[in-house]
């Protein structure tokens, strides 16, 4: 068996991936249950529901379009790439799980913890999944400079979350803020902010 494609074995892979995200999104979608209950009041108890799905949201669409803009790099689908990019839907699969244990447990401690950890996995795994591809993707200036960006973010993107995770245990808020703070960063793309990671 051919150990490594070209660039349509990329697009493939590319194409697999929107699949599967797509079909986490709609798994998180279906786990919002509109209240048995009548009435406004009863609609806006469920704002933890909606809060975390918001979230969660927010972070599956990041993956996907950094995904999508680190998959321009990527020339060949060798077993590396393969299977870096099957760890990272991996991870991003546990998300609408996370995302209704959180909301229903209207953000306990606990909960928070679990969230936390599952918004750590894909980080990880997105990080293995650019490393695979700058080391054997497009080796251009353009290339070069994107990887060296946005690993840079990766960076403090964990160490974000890991910081989340430590600070939920005395304040599931606190430790939720640092995940936003980490959704936050990468929704500001191609900012001052952004270009601080270039140099």
């Amino acid at each position: 068996m051919q150990d490594q494609e070209g660039r349509d074995g990329a697009r493939r892979v590319e194409a697999f991936s929107d699949g599967v995200i797509a079909i986490i999104i709609t798994i998180m979608v279906l786990e919002l249950h509109a209240p048995e209950v009548a009435g406004l009041g009863a609609l806006l108890g469920q704002w933890p529901v909606f809060l975390a799905y918001g979230l969660s949201f927010a972070y599956v669409a990041i993956y996907w379009v950094n995904h999508h803009r680190l998959f321009q790099f990527a020339t060949r689908a060798g077993n590396a790439l393969l299977w870096s990019n099957i760890v990272l839907l991996f991870t991003l699969s546990l998300v609408p799980f996370a995302t209704a244990y959180l909301g229903e447990q209207h953000f306990s401690g606990e909960a928070s913890l679990l969230y936390m950890l599952v918004m750590l996995l894909p980080s990880f795994a997105y990080n293995w999944l650019q490393r695979v591809i700058r080391r054997t993707g497009a080796n251009t200036a353009e290339a070069q400079r994107y990887h060296r960006r946005t690993l840079r973010k990766s960076m403090l993107a964990c160490s974000l979350y890991l910081a989340g995770l430590a600070v939920a245990l005395v304040s599931p808020a606190a430790g939720l803020a640092c995940a936003a703070l980490v959704a936050l960063l990468w929704c500001l793309a191609d900012g001052p902010l952004d270009r601080l990671f270039e140099h």
